[in-house]
C-alpha cells in the first residue's frame, strides 16, 4: 500500500519555484547567475504599511481573528473594489485567504465536482491547472496567441463550453503575458456568459495596479453587473503593495459562495495572520504613493527588456499592458544548437541552455501551458535586466 495519495500524482510541483530554486542554488555555489523567474516585487513593503504590522504587535493584536478576516478589513476590501470597479460587495460577501492561490483552492475545493470542466485561457498561470486537478475537475485549455495579444476571443469561449462547464477563469493583468482587457474587449465575453447561466466565472485581477501608458484594465462584474451573482472576482496585497511574504489575498463573491469558503478554511488555515491582516489594511486605506512610484519603474523596465528582446536573433516579444513579465516567442530559435553542444528543440531545451551557458534563470512556455516561448520578470534592478537581456542577445546570436 502506497504512503502517498493518489491526487498528489495529479498535480506537478510549481516549475516557477523550482526554477528559482535552481538559480539560487547555482548563485550559492559560486556562479553569476541573474535570476529572472520569479514573480515578486523587488521593492521593499512600504514603510507605512510596515509601521501598522509594527504598531499591531506592540497593542497585541496578536489573536485568532474571525476566520474570514477582521471585519475592519473586510469593510476595506469591500470599499477597494467600489473604489476601483465600481462593484459594490458587501463585508460579509468578502473572504481573507493566505494569498490568492488559497483563494483559488478554495473555491475550486468548494464547488468542483468530479468531472467538471474548467476552461482556462492559455498562457495560463502555472498553478491554475493544478489546483483545478487536485480538486477533480478537468481543465480545458483554451490558446490565445500572441497575434491577439495573447487575448480570448469570445468565439473561442463559446467553442470551449460543454454542458459539464462548471467554471471559467480569466487572468487580467494576465502571467506569464501581461495582457490584460479594457471594458470594450470584455464586453463580446460577457456577452457569451450570459448565454451559459451554469457556468460560474473566477477573475483574477492581482495586478490590475499594475498597467502603463494609460491602460484602464476592466473586470467582469463591473463591465456586467448581470454576472455578479455567479462570479468570483479575486485580488490581493502581494503585487501592488510588495508584499508577497504577508500572504494576503482576498475576494468578492456570493455569500453562499464565501460561507462554503469560510467553511472549508476554517479546516485549513484557519484566519490569515493578524498583523499581515493589519498591515493590509494600511496598504488599502493608506496612500499610494510608493505605488506610483513603482509603476513609473516597471514601465521604464518593460520598455527596455521589450526593445533588446526584439533586437535577439529569433525573439520576438510583444509589449504587454501590464503586470511585470514578458513572453517572448523563440520560434527563430529552434532546431539551432549552441557553442557548448545544446539543441534547442522547444523551449525548455532554450531556458535550460540560457541558464548553463549564460546564467540568465527564466520560464519556459510549457510550464505556462504554452510551448515556443518564455516568461521573463521585469521585478528586478534596471541594471541586471540590461545585462540579462544582453546576454539573451548574445546566446541568440551564437545559435547555429
Amino acid at each position: 500500500m502506497s504512503l502517498i495519495a493518489d491526487r498528489l500524482n495529479r498535480i506537478s510541483p510549481s516549475q516557477t519555484i523550482a526554477i528559482s530554486s535552481k538559480a539560487r542554488a547555482l548563485k550559492a555555489a559560486g556562479r553569476d547567475i541573474i535570476g529572472l523567474s520569479a514573480g515578486e516585487p523587488d521593492f521593499d513593503t512600504p514603510e507605512h504599511i510596515k509601521q501598522a504590522a509594527i504598531e499591531a504587535i506592540k497593542s497585541g493584536d496578536t489573536k485568532y481573528t474571525d476566520v474570514a478576516g477582521t471585519p475592519a478589513l473586510r469593510k476595506a476590501i469591500a470599499a477597494k473594489f467600489l473604489r476601483d470597479s465600481g462593484i459594490d460587495y458587501k463585508p460579509e460577501e468578502v473572504i481573507v485567504s493566505t494569498g490568492g492561490k488559497q483563494v483559488i483552492f478554495n473555491a475550486m475545493l468548494a464547488t468542483v465536482q468530479a468531472g467538471d470542466e474548467v476552461i482556462i485561457p492559455t498562457p495560463c498561470w502555472v498553478s491554475y491547472p493544478d489546483i483545478v486537478a487536485l480538486a477533480e475537475g478537468t481543465p480545458v485549455f483554451v490558446p490565445c496567441s500572441q497575434n491577439n495579444g495573447f487575448k480570448l476571443r469570445a468565439e473561442d469561449l463559446q467553442a470551449a463550453i460543454t454542458p459539464k462547464t462548471k467554471w471559467f477563469f480569466l487572468n487580467s493583468p494576465s502571467n506569464p503575458t501581461g495582457a490584460a482587457y479594457s471594458a470594450e474587449e470584455l464586453r463580446p465575453i460577457c456577452d457569451v456568459l450570459l448565454q451559459h447561466p451554469n457556468v460560474w466565472v473566477f477573475t483574477d485581477d492581482i495586478y490590475d495596479k499594475l498597467t502603463y501608458d494609460g491602460f484602464k484594465p476592466a473586470t467582469i462584474v463591473q463591465v456586467e453587473p448581470r454576472l455578479r451573482a455567479r462570479t468570483i472576482t479575486m485580488n490581493g496585497c502581494s503585487k501592488a503593495y510588495a508584499m508577497t511574504g504577508w500572504r494576503i489575498g482576498f475576494c468578492g463573491a456570493p455569500v453562499e459562495l464565501i460561507k462554503a469558503m469560510d467553511k472549508l478554511q476554517s479546516q485549513s488555515t484557519s484566519n490569515t495572520s493578524s498583523i499581515s491582516q493589519a498591515a493590509a489594511l494600511a496598504a488599502l486605506e493608506g496612500p499610494e504613493d510608493a505605488l506610483v512610484e513603482m509603476v513609473k519603474v516597471y514601465k521604464d523596465r518593460r520598455d527596455l527588456v521589450v526593445d533588446m528582446l526584439n533586437a535577439a536573433e529569433g525573439i520576438t516579444c510583444h509589449k504587454p499592458e501590464g503586470a511585470f513579465y514578458v513572453f517572448p516567442a523563440i520560434h527563430g530559435c529552434l532546431g539551432k544548437t549552441t557553442p557548448k553542444g545544446a539543441k534547442i528543440n522547444n523551449d525548455e531545451d532554450f531556458v535550460t541552455a540560457l541558464l548553463d551557458e549564460e546564467g540568465v534563470a527564466a520560464v519556459h512556455g510549457a510550464a505556462f501551458v504554452y510551448p515556443g516561448h518564455f516568461r521573463i520578470s521585469y521585478a528586478t534592478s534596471t541594471e541586471a535586466l540590461r545585462a540579462a537581456c544582453t546576454r539573451i542577445q548574445r546566446f541568440c546570436a551564437a545559435l547555429k
